[in-house]
């Protein structure tokens, strides 16, 4: 993510005398291989403290430990509290700000990575909020680890900051899936339809098929499957095949023919396009692999 603007950085630094702020400066392996991070730190702010930027090559988990601050960001307001936590690209324009009446209290830590853009549109893909965190000791318990790492070098430290960062991230994109009041209430049909699609993925199943079976339309089932699921039916069938497939190509001498056959499809040319765009091997290539 090259920084093609002019960065906007500015705000008010009122924090208390025992706050921290580590600037950190990731070597090049770490660039390419971790999460690293860039700066880290604990502030209790008081009130007019804010922090505004934009065109920053950066991400930010703020964790909330105490008070009450506001987040300005994809154009709403957000209030944070305690136990509160957000994740955030700073490329993007944003603005935090300590409560008129409250201190804020928190924790926070600016990283990258290679891969850092697709775990921040993983959580958010279906939209962004303020996180509440139930596991206190986690966030702080991780957050103070990596200060303290950071302070005492060694050969270990950059794999073992990525790790942790990666254990936020992953704490992040799951609560951010089971805060969703939906999520533990899949409706029973789609739930129907996913494990039939697990039992009988080689069998001519089809969008006409469940919406005879189901008496509700194409486009309210493709709709709920992909809300729930997480991706299309087409494509639900397509990964089990394909599942199914790597297991005889490591486990039997079976054919390529053979196997297309064995998982329902009928034309060989499409069964090895449908594997090389999901697995960047050919089948063969991907027996030939296990197999060494």
């Amino acid at each position: 993510m090259p920084q093609h603007h002019k960065l906007l950085e500015r705000g008010s630094n009122i924090w208390s005398d025992d706050s921290i702020r580590l600037i950190l400066t990731p070597n090049n392996n770490a660039k390419k291989i971790y999460f690293y991070p860039q700066e880290i730190g604990y502030f209790k702010t008081t009130y007019p403290y804010f922090s505004e930027r934009q065109y920053l090559y950066s991400f930010l988990i703020v964790y909330t430990l105490s008070g009450k601050g506001y987040l300005e960001y994809n154009d709403d307001i957000f209030q944070v509290k305690k136990n509160d936590c957000f994740f955030i690209n700073c490329n993007e324009h944003h603005l935090y700000r300590t409560d008129k009446n409250e201190d804020w209290e928190f924790l926070w830590i600016h990283f990258n990575a290679n891969n850092a853009f697709e775990y921040y549109n993983e959580f958010t893909k279906n939209g962004f909020k303020i996180i509440h965190c139930q596991d206190r000791y986690f966030w702080e318990e991780t957050l103070w680890q990596i200060m303290a790492i950071q302070q005492a070098r060694d050969i270990t430290t950059d794999a073992i900051t990525s790790n942790l960062i990666n254990s936020m991230l992953t704490q992040l994109i799951i609560r951010n899936i089971t805060d969703n009041d939906d999520f533990f209430t899949i409706p029973k049909y789609i739930q129907k339809i996913a494990r039939e699609i697990d039992k009988n993925f080689n069998s001519e199943l089809s969008l006409s098929y469940f919406e005879k079976k189901y008496y509700r339309s194409k486009f309210h089932i493709s709709k709920e499957f992909k809300k729930y699921i997480g991706m299309t039916i087409n494509e639900y069938i397509i990964l089990s095949r394909i599942s199914y497939a790597k297991g005889l190509l490591k486990n039997t001498d079976l054919t390529v023919q053979e196997i297309t056959f064995e998982v329902g499809m009928n034309n060989v040319s499409h069964f090895i396009n449908l594997f090389k765009a999901r697995e960047n091997l050919t089948p063969l290539a991907y027996r030939k692999n296990w197999k060494k």
